[in-house]
């Protein structure tokens, strides 16, 4: 999947496509076409860098409500012609989920359009993801049929079946379907599902990796072959040297960390940072100014992962480094570091915006660290994040440390926050905003009053509405 177009943040699309709470409230502001058409357009084109993780069907399903929207384009977009040709999820993940809260709220219109395109579609495995949260169980029962004819009675077939039925993300379907008086359902289903009960035991009885008794060097051997195979087992390597190295395995660690081959070398660098070795700081040091990156980059995560003073000590050092390992320093610093750091935090967090703009990977910690410290100067520059991020959850953390750095928090953003599309931060914002704005006290009765809304929001908005707490 390419990285989706971003429209500028000032811009209605720009809005909803991160998913920001002011998206929606301009959403309703403006003539209904446009906002409309700003809406299909992010339904229909993912807007979101990883889709996996970050939300939007709710946040966009509730402006559908709100507009009153049909779901005729969302309809066209599902049954074109490329739905057979582009098989990739997330063509087609976002707007199913989006139909599949429609229909939690009631549209039928919705609930149809997923039972069809669990019948026709290319991503029907997500459709009826969706209907098996949602639909009776005569809907689903009516979708047997169709579901089973993808899989024709060959061999293949039937084993392709079973995975499916082994894999099922939401199994109530496939439940349903076993029982069925019918052959051709009930005992299919239910044969698939022993096949894939028994393929889950034999992988279980033949696990891969280390083996009782293994050494020191064939834990080594095992981190290098699976780094010429294009797997890196730098962690999982190091977890296992830890059950079998002894004291006396030592210097051979060490050695190899100095310089053993790429996959033993990484894995002894994880090891002795989890061991808080003596060495390893300059060891990691070692492999930063001279070895290959992909020793460089796993030294640098293994000194992440250290949690002693001495790191935070060599952190301090670093932390004016222009490499890979003066950025990890500052997050070093940024989670762990004391009062005395937050100028350094600071630094690493403009030079982070100004270098490589709002949506850099590093800024998730920086974010963190300047809340944790509490670095009011900071405030500016966590409100232009907040603002320009495509990234829903950077732009929640940056709201978190807002919270603890900006005064005007509770009466600016944390009221446009109340309508964002992650749950985490309509749950910040329920405890912050300040409801001497009438719209607060409506949105907090309206999130407190949704069955879609999840249980954290509604617990911290009962907080400020509930009958111990000070009237909204």
């Amino acid at each position: 999947m390419f990285d989706p177009f971003i429209a500028p943040s000032g811009t209605l699309l720009g809005l909803l496509q991160r998913g920001r709470g002011d998206g929606t409230l301009h959403a309703l502001a403006a003539p209904r076409s446009e906002a409309l058409a700003a809406l299909n357009h992010c339904v229909l084109s993912d807007p979101r860098h990883d889709w996996q993780v970050e939300n939007r069907s709710l946040y966009y399903a509730r402006l559908y409500l709100d507009l009153d929207g049909g779901t005729e384009e969302i309809e066209r977009h599902l049954w074109d012609a490329e739905d057979h040709l582009d098989t990739d999820d997330s063509r087609t993940g976002l707007a199913l989920a989006v139909l599949g809260h429609l229909a939690s709220y009631g549209r039928d219109d919705a609930l149809v359009l997923l039972r069809r395109y669990a019948a026709t579609g290319a991503n029907w495995p997500w459709a009826l993801d969706e209907l098996a949260l949602r639909d009776d169980d005569t809907g689903l029962r009516s979708l047997a049929e169709a579901v089973l004819a993808r899989f024709p009675a060959t061999p293949e077939g039937t084993a392709e079946l079973a995975a499916t039925v082994r894999d099922a993300f939401e199994p109530r379907p496939w439940r349903l379907w076993a029982d069925d008086p019918r052959d051709t359902v009930g005992a299919r289903v239910r044969s698939a599902t022993e096949q894939g009960s028994f393929d889950r035991w034999q992988r279980q009885m033949r696990p891969g990796g280390p083996r009782p008794g293994w050494s020191v060097q064939a834990v080594f051997d095992w981190a290098q072959e699976g780094l010429e195979r294009g797997s890196a087992l730098h962690v999982p390597a190091a977890r296992c040297l830890s059950a079998v190295a002894g004291t006396e395995d030592r210097p051979l660690i060490v050695e190899a960390a100095r310089s053993g081959p790429e996959g033993a070398r990484c894995a002894a660098l994880h090891y002795l940072a989890e061991a808080r070795d003596p060495a390893v700081l300059d060891l990691v040091e070692q492999a930063v100014a001279g070895a290959s990156r992909t020793v460089a980059e796993a030294a640098v995560a293994a000194f992440e992962r250290m949690c002693g003073e001495e790191a935070v000590g060599r952190a301090r050092r670093w932390a004016h480094r222009p490499d890979a390992l003066g950025a990890s320093a500052a997050g070093v610093l940024a989670c762990r570091g004391a009062a005395q750091d937050a100028p350094l935090v600071l630094a690493a967090l403009r030079e982070a915006v100004r270098g490589e703009g709002p949506d850099a990977p590093r800024l998730w910690t920086l974010v963190d660290g300047t809340g944790r410290l509490g670095i009011a100067c900071a405030a500016p520059v966590l409100r232009h994040v907040y603002r320009e991020t495509c990234s829903s959850h950077l732009r929640g953390r940056a709201a978190r440390a807002l919270a603890a750095t900006d005064p005007s928090f509770a009466s600016g953003f944390a009221v446009e926050c109340l309508w964002d599309c992650e749950e985490t931060t309509r749950e910040l914002a329920a405890h912050h905003a300040e409801t001497g704005d009438i719209r607060v006290a409506e949105r907090l009765r309206r999130l407190a009053a949704d069955p879609a809304e999840e249980a954290e929001v509604q617990t911290a908005v009962r907080s400020r509405i509930g009958p111990d707490a000070p009237a909204v």
